[in-house]
């Protein structure tokens, strides 16, 4: 049995790179040009500064840490006042690059126009060391923090103080935004507790650790992970673990992100009669998935249908 986003999918999602430009109001935001590093973050300043010029370096359907720092992206972090990315390294393969070519001083820095959302909270799964024999995994902690609401409004009000830095004279369009989208998160999250109230406690088997703060803030149990290590495809030894695991009878699903190989999730599905969860990674990752609410509803929405 499958269940995953892709019924909802429309093609054009596959697309590298999206541009979410917004007519030019007399707001004082609107010549802000805006490089966010992954779809989430376009949303949020989206919802922050709705007047300016916003553009995605990569959609919900690109694995964020494999990015070619293309000439088109170089010219869009050229033209930027302001670049918002995850942080905690997850970029740290292209961004750098992209800094270098582009040659914009504004966002070279944290102190001007560079933010970081991993640095304004505290992440999951912070190491003290790392080396090679470890796999794809980032000392800093855990980047994907946009699955914790929490943390997010946090994010929130930090870009909000960036966006002031920047563009002060519209310190008074920025708080109402900022209040705005307060006021609106917060009524959604007791909803969604509610919603994915019958999830606590299920126990899953998922790709690498991205969704670990949605489990983590909902309370489902990962389980196992589909790589033997992070970065590295899972074998037929390591599936094979996998599957005396999920014959125990007590897994929900088998969760994977809308960028990730479904091949070994497939083989597992097959043999242990599992559901495959296909969860969108960030907004475009499928129809409902339209900003950062229908993003939340649509991942609890799928999970809620494995327990049908």
């Amino acid at each position: 049995m499958r269940i995953n986003s892709k019924q909802f999918l429309s093609k054009g999602l596959k697309a590298l790179t999206f541009t979410l430009a917004l007519g030019t109001a007399n707001s004082a935001v609107a010549g802000l040009n805006i490089f966010a590093c992954e779809p989430e973050y376009a949303a949020l300043a989206k919802e922050l500064a709705p007047d300016a010029k916003i553009y995605s370096a990569t959609t919900a359907m690109q694995d964020p840490h494999q990015v070619q720092a293309r000439p088109s992206l170089i010219a869009k972090m050229r033209q930027a006042d302001l670049a918002i990315c995850a942080g905690a390294d997850l970029e740290v393969g292209w961004l750098p690059m992209l800094q270098m070519k582009s040659a914009n001083a504004k966002v070279r820095s944290t102190d001007q126009g560079l933010f970081f959302a991993a640095e304004q909270i505290d992440t999951l799964d912070r190491l003290t060391s790392v080396d090679r024999s470890m796999g794809d995994v980032h000392a800093k902690g855990n980047p994907h923090l946009h699955f914790d609401p929490k943390r997010l409004l946090d994010v929130a009000s930090a870009l909000t103080a960036k966006l002031i830095q920047l563009d002060p004279d519209a310190k008074a369009e920025y708080d109402a935004a900022l209040a705005s989208f307060s006021q609106r998160w917060l009524a959604a999250i007791p909803h969604w507790e509610a919603k994915a109230q019958t999830l606590q406690g299920s126990k899953v088997i998922a790709y690498h650790s991205s969704f670990k703060y949605l489990f983590n803030w909902l309370g489902l149990e990962q389980v196992a992970d589909l790589e033997p290590k992070p970065g590295i495809p899972p074998s037929s030894s390591h599936l094979a673990g996998l599957l005396s695991r999920a014959k125990q009878g007590d897994i929900l699903a088998i969760v994977i992100a809308s960028y990730q190989s479904e091949r070994g999730a497939d083989w597992l599905a097959e043999r242990s009669d599992l559901p495959v969860l296909i969860l969108p990674m960030s907004v475009g990752g499928n129809e409902q998935s339209v900003d950062l609410f229908g993003l939340y509803d649509s991942a609890i929405d799928l999970l809620l249908s494995a327990k049908q």
